[in-house]
């Protein structure tokens, strides 16, 4: 990695700095022409200098030059102009002049601003390249946040300062000593005043600077810390509510603030001391050129349009100089930047470049055994983890780790998953070294899971699918505009220094697992799920999940077939009646008040119960059919029980699970209410009040709840206002709410509601584990199982994948590890979390079922439970980093060594 910053800058874009250098040399002589204009035109024709006589004129625009040995050569004679003609003639130049100096100030500052993007794109992009080559080890000493912030914010100002590197110092220079000459030429004492003013500027203000940028380099260093502490809260939140340490976190957190407001309190200080002597120093000049000037031309010795052309020009003089020393502040504020950023990247050894080049063609199969010679590694403090262990182990052939904690098997895993580098010996495949070989060939025949997981923002299909993202394989169908602009995009990319590779090319390597397309790429990954037993959690998912009738058009068309033969499948069972329908002329007694009233969905976010009650059709309902008085005697009573009869409970008491209306905490809440509303009727509450205790009777259901307030005749009334309520229900409302249809799909609605069309029973007993049994026999009878579980893949995992349980993760994780189809499968404990008895029946799906016969790969699985390593070819046990045993598990369990007591 380049040390200097400039030399950094001139290396990659030194063809581009030499242009626009050039360009800037030329600008300088309209620049300089604009210095002398103006003393024309007040000496010539505003004085009258030349056209003493009447009717005098001078000669306009005349253009010749005397050349070596030819002599004086004349292009253009000029035109004959009178006084009133030349002042108009040369206030046109002038403005011609500055149109000129604006345009190339324009392509100047635009060409420089592309460039420093171009630049600022390239710095990033090699940082992320390196961050993707450090060594393993080198991750357990950084923060990640820290390392975010100095690729997004950091090296921001060296893109703005790429541009500005040679230019601005050539360009503002340029424009300083031309604006300085010409007021030399004009009188050499005002020239000599103002160097000696730009002098003491040039020498005092960057000394100053100085403590400026130290200042500056304390506060990034603490922005940088501060980046890194608040990310280590994030991720360690658990932990911190886990030990009381909030306020511990809050001090160090107010001390960091305390020491950046201490340095940045000096900062501002400083900055605008040297700022008021800039200033004072610009100002002082023309106040020397006034007095001196002005007594130079009362004198006789300086005329008027000498004396304005020297004022007008040092009045371009100050701004160039300013910003010439703000460029020398930059360079070094940059610079110091640039180091830091050098000092956190410039890490060795990294991994080779070579070694992660993208190659698109098929990767044969490792047909060559594993051979482990005399491999050792160390943890970060020097403690010995492997020692010294030697081990073949062959392909197809399936191999048990097993050995207490701490005993060198987990490191040994790591070791062949490369998630480690050893101290000293090697791992081979076919004589190769395992760290030379390209990722093109681990990263696709080889395959690492471990307790370990991590899982990028997107759906469970993008995540389960990332470990066949290896190379743009299939290029998208762009239209013409489309083309043209990824055409572009792609130039630019060469421009900065970036691929060309599309993100929006098709990069799944379907064949490798076992697929032809996206189409069938399900009918690969559903083994997957079924050995690691996530398939239910992933149907759970899509029950809860709504479906988008245009991309799932099947599912949606057979959603009566499902409904009626679901009821079908129920009542040859024992739960017969677990399903009660919902009906336009009938009240659901399983379902709320809410529900029943409304006897649709809505479609959120459009719509929801707050806008909803206060929408003027609903309230007007409400008074017509006199609801409003019943539900509202209803929500009375309902916090009245709710009040009394879990007052005196703890928040945390089990009972709360059933209060669905009403948490623990608003208890007190509706206590306080209850006595403040004591012999007040509907009408003399506040809507607050309204809205809080009739949203108690929207959520009661009498079977669940059995305070015996639902009467026949309340439901009858529901039922008619529900009647009224659809027949003449208003556009904007009829948009955003769906309502009940038999012999629909209610898009609104999720998945499991729309087959069952009804309410389970509460009355039964693990009436839904039963129900999701039967629509999961239902939909796989029915050859719908592939495009349900296409909608639970659909789910979004979250941040780091902290939507799903941790059980989840590592289903998850493991299943992406099986789905590549490796030769050598490197299990380290994947499965820590899960209860024993499943962590059992998933390494039997997968050690005895997974694969076909002929295509069983090589298995390295660190076990937690020595007894299953009955049904793995060999075993190697681990005590104290040393291979201490090897040998099948009829071997190893009669002898009376370490294995046998693992077994006991």
């Amino acid at each position: 990695m380049e040390k200097s910053l400039a030399r950094y800058i001139w290396s990659n874009t030194r063809l581009q700095q030499l242009w626009i250098l050039g360009v800037v040399a030329v600008s300088m002589i309209p620049y300089f022409l604009s210095f002398d204009l103006p003393k024309q035109i007040v000496n010539g024709p505003i004085q009258g200098s030349g056209f003493e006589g009447q009717g005098a004129t001078q000669t306009f625009m005349r253009i010749a030059y005397t050349l070596p040995i030819v002599g004086e050569v004349e292009f253009f004679k000029g035109i004959q102009l009178d006084r009133l003609q030349m002042l108009m003639g040369l206030s046109l130049v002038f403005l011609a002049l500055v149109v000129l100096n604006g345009l190339f100030k324009f392509y100047i500052n635009t060409y420089k601003g592309r460039l420093g993007e171009r630049m600022l794109r390239r710095i990033r992009f090699e940082l992320i390249d390196r961050v993707l080559r450090f060594p393993p080890s080198h991750f357990k000493r950084v923060k990640s946040a820290e390392i975010a912030t100095m690729i997004k914010d950091e090296v921001e100002p060296m893109g703005g300062f790429t541009g500005d590197a040679f230019v601005s110092p050539a360009l503002l220079g340029g424009q300083a000593l031309t604006a300085l000459a010409f007021i030399i030429v004009q009188n050499f004492w005002l020239g000599m005043i103002a160097a000696a003013i730009v002098g003491v500027q040039a020498v005092v203000i960057p000394r100053m600077r100085k403590r400026l940028l130290e200042l500056g380099r304390q506060r990034q260093l603490t922005a940088r810390e501060l980046s890194g502490r608040v990310g280590e809260i994030v991720d360690g939140i658990g932990t911190i509510h886990g030990n009381d340490t909030s306020n511990f976190e809050r001090a160090d957190i107010a001390t960091r603030l305390g020491l950046i407001f201490s340095i940045r309190y000096d900062l501002y200080q400083w900055k605008f001391l040297v700022k008021f002597l800039n200033n004072f120093l610009a100002q002082v000049t023309p106040f020397l050129f006034y007095a001196i000037g002005g007594y130079l031309a009362l004198q006789g010795r300086l005329d008027i349009g000498q004396l304005v052309a020297v004022i007008s020009a040092y009045k371009d003089l100050p701004g160039p100089l300013k910003e010439l020393i703000d460029w020398d502040q930059m360079r070094q504020d940059v610079q110091v930047k640039y180091q830091q950023v050098y000092e956190q990247f410039n890490v060795e050894p990294l991994i080779e470049a070579g070694i992660q080049d993208m190659s698109s063609e098929p990767i044969g199969a490792l047909t060559a055994p594993l051979v482990v010679t005399n491999l050792s590694v160390s943890d970060d403090s020097g403690a010995r983890l492997v020692d010294h262990v030697s081990v073949e182990i062959k392909p197809n052939e399936t191999v048990a780790v097993v050995g207490p904690n701490s005993s060198g098997a987990e490191a040994f895993a790591e070791a062949l998953g490369r998630l480690v580098w050893p101290d000293s010996g090697r791992v081979t495949i076919g004589g190769k070294d395992l760290l030379d070989l390209p990722e093109a060939v681990t990263g696709r025949r080889m395959s690492y899971a471990s307790a370990d997981t991590y899982f990028f923002h997107g759906t469970l299909l993008d995540n389960l699918l990332y470990a066949l993202k290896h190379a743009p394989l299939r290029q998208p169908d762009y239209d013409d505009k489309a083309a043209l602009e990824a055409k572009w995009h792609a130039e630019e990319a060469i421009k900065a220094g970036n691929p060309t590779m599309d993100i929006n090319s098709d990069w799944v390597d379907y064949q490798a697992a076992g697929a032809t397309g996206p189409d069938d790429i399900l009918t690969a990954i559903r083994p997957v799920l079924d050995a690691v037993l996530l398939s239910q959690d992933i149907l759970d998912l899509a029950l809860r999940s709504n479906v988008d009738t245009k991309v799932h058009v099947a599912l949606a068309d057979h959603i009566v077939d499902l409904r009626e033969t679901l009821r079908q499948r129920m009542q040859e069972t024992e739960h017969g009646n677990i399903i009660v329908p919902f009906d336009f002329d009938a009240y659901n007694p399983q379902a709320t008040v809410g529900e029943n009233l409304l006897f649709g969905s809505m479609k959120r976010p459009l719509m929801n119960n707050r806008r909803l009650a206060a929408h003027p059709y609903f309230q007007t309902l409400f008074r017509e059919t006199g609801l409003s008085n019943d539900l509202w005697a209803m929500g009375l009573e309902i916090a009245e029980n709710a009040v009394e009869l879990f007052h005196d409970l703890p928040p945390d008491h089990p009972f709360f699970q059933q209060l669905t209306f009403m948490t623990a905490d608003d208890i007190p809440t509706y206590q306080a209410l209850l006595q403040k509303l004591q012999s007040r009727r509907f009408d003399d509450a506040t809507p607050e009040e309204r809205s809080a205790i009739i949203r108690l009777s929207f959520a009661y259901i009498e079977p669940r709840h059995r305070f015996g307030l639902l009467t026949e005749e309340l439901m009858d009334k529901i039922v008619s206002a529900r009647k009224q309520f659809h027949e003449n229900i208003p556009d904007d409302l009829a948009a955003v709410i769906e309502r009940y249809d038999p012999q629909g799909f209610i898009s609104s609605a999720s998945l499991m509601d729309n087959v069952l069309f009804g309410r389970i029973a509460y009355q039964q007993a693990d009436a839904s584990d039963s129900i999701r049994s039967v629509m999961g026999d239902l939909f796989e009878s029915l050859g719908l199982f592939n495009d349900v579980l296409s909608i639970g893949l659909e789910f979004d995992v979250g941040s780091g994948g902290k939507r799903l349980t941790m059980v989840q993760r590592q289903k998850l994780n493991l299943a992406r590890a099986l789905l590549k189809r490796s030769d050598y499968l490197i299990f380290n404990r994947p499965l820590s979390a899960l209860d024993q008895r499943v962590q059992d029946a998933i390494t039997k799906n997968i050690v005895e079922g997974l694969h076909k016969e002929g295509e069983k790969p090589a298995i390295i699985w660190v076990l937690s439970n020595a007894k299953l390593a009955e049904i793995f070819d060999r075993i190697l046990l681990f005590d104290r980093g040393t291979l201490a045993e090897a040998g099948n598990f009829p071997e190893l369990s009669e002898q009376n060594g370490m294995f046998k007591e693992l077994l006991s």
